[in-house]
């Protein structure tokens, strides 16, 4: 009996410990205070829905911390911190021996640079190169305010993922690698 109680222990009963790992998955402080606020969770699915209601939408000054800790597409982020390890395994999946591929990423997260003032973000999991390509170069074309709530989606979308991976619901679609699983309240 034991062993069950563990398993349904809630998650975050340790605020603090929840905070921290959330601020691994979506570097927004107001949003992680936000969700902690709500804790525990009978689940991660219910984790997972609070996180997503806070962070709809996200703000520009939230948009702007949560970018602070995102690589350009194709490069690969130093260091094996939980963001760093996220980032390569959403990556991984869009990498390509494409020389000319790579090239045309780069001139991409250039000319978006310049336009938007920002790094090109997209959720790269389950996304080859080239239509990571073609969505870049679509989304250059955006309005600054339109191309800033896609960014936001964007940022959920990969908050999703992270927060499925990071507390154990892989079963929408998570990437199997990276992250392990856990509980907050571990």
């Amino acid at each position: 009996m034991g062993e069950n109680a563990a398993e349904t222990t809630s998650i975050g009963s340790d605020p603090a410990a929840l905070r921290a790992a959330l601020l691994e998955c979506l570097a927004v402080p107001r949003w992680a205070d936000d969700v902690a606020a709500n804790a525990p969770f009978a689940d991660a699915d219910a984790l997972i829905t609070a996180a997503m209601d806070a962070a709809t939408p996200l703000t520009a000054a939230d948009i702007d911390a949560a970018m602070s800790a995102h690589p350009r597409i194709g490069e690969r982020r130093a260091g094996d911190d939980a963001e760093a390890r996220f980032s390569r395994a959403e990556q991984a999946a869009s990498t390509d021996p494409d020389e000319t591929l790579a090239a045309l990423l780069v001139e991409g997260n250039a000319a978006y640079e310049r336009r938007f003032d920002r790094v090109f973000l997209i959720r790269a999991a389950g996304r080859t190169r080239p239509e990571i390509l073609t969505q870049l170069i679509r989304r250059l074309a955006n309005e600054d305010a339109h191309e800033l709530a896609e960014v936001g989606a964007q940022l959920r979308e990969i908050t999703e993922l992270r927060l499925r991976q990071r507390f154990g619901a892989p079963e929408h679609g998570a990437p199997e690698d990276g992250a392990p699983g856990i509980r907050a309240s571990e």
